[in-house]
């Protein structure tokens, strides 16, 4: 027992960071997040035996994330598709208070959210292509385009070219 809980142990504090800000762009509410995260590793301890690979166990754990994100979605009564869901706290203390981090922040939440989930787990969970795909099942083009146009979207966004929620820059 006790070297499984410092196997978990180890997995845990070296993701939990990750999994939360991945849990906050997709609810945008710190206690729910702070919840799917709670939930994420319980959830994970539980199955601890079904990881067979450690190098595999961001990826693991985001989709338990994920998916502990849905049901949570399924379970409320006035479910929002999650590419719906407002930014409710553009000053969550996520990756500092520097004005072009909140810029970026912000603008990020302004994209599509087919473009924002694969560039949230790029840059803030460091999720290869092939990961990226795995989660969100889609083939690995599908994810480098969506990558592609969400760095366009960005560029334009800062710019204050005028591109807005998913919109297409010329």
């Amino acid at each position: 027992m006790a070297v499984r809980q410092h196997r978990f142990e180890i997995l845990a504090r070296a993701l939990v960071p990750n999994l939360y800000r991945y849990a906050y762009w997709l609810c945008r509410d710190r206690t729910l997040a702070d919840d799917l995260v709670q939930e994420t590793l319980l959830r994970a301890w539980r199955s601890l035996e079904s990881l067979r690979d450690e190098a595999a166990a961001r990826q693991w754990l985001t989709t338990i994330l994920r998916n502990e994100f849905m049901r949570e979605m399924a379970k409320r009564k006035d479910t929002v598709d999650i590419h719906e869901l407002p930014i409710a706290d553009t000053h969550a203390s996520v990756g500092g208070t520097d004005t072009d981090v909140h810029d970026v922040r912000r603008a990020m939440g302004k994209l599509a959210a087919e473009y924002r989930e694969p560039l949230v787990l790029q840059a803030l969970m460091g999720c290869t292509t092939q990961e990226i795909a795995e989660l969100l099942d889609l083939t690995q083009a599908a994810v480098l385009t969506r990558l592609f146009r969400a760095r366009n979207q960005l560029r334009g966004i800062l710019a204050g070219s005028g591109a807005q929620f998913g919109e297409e820059i010329a």
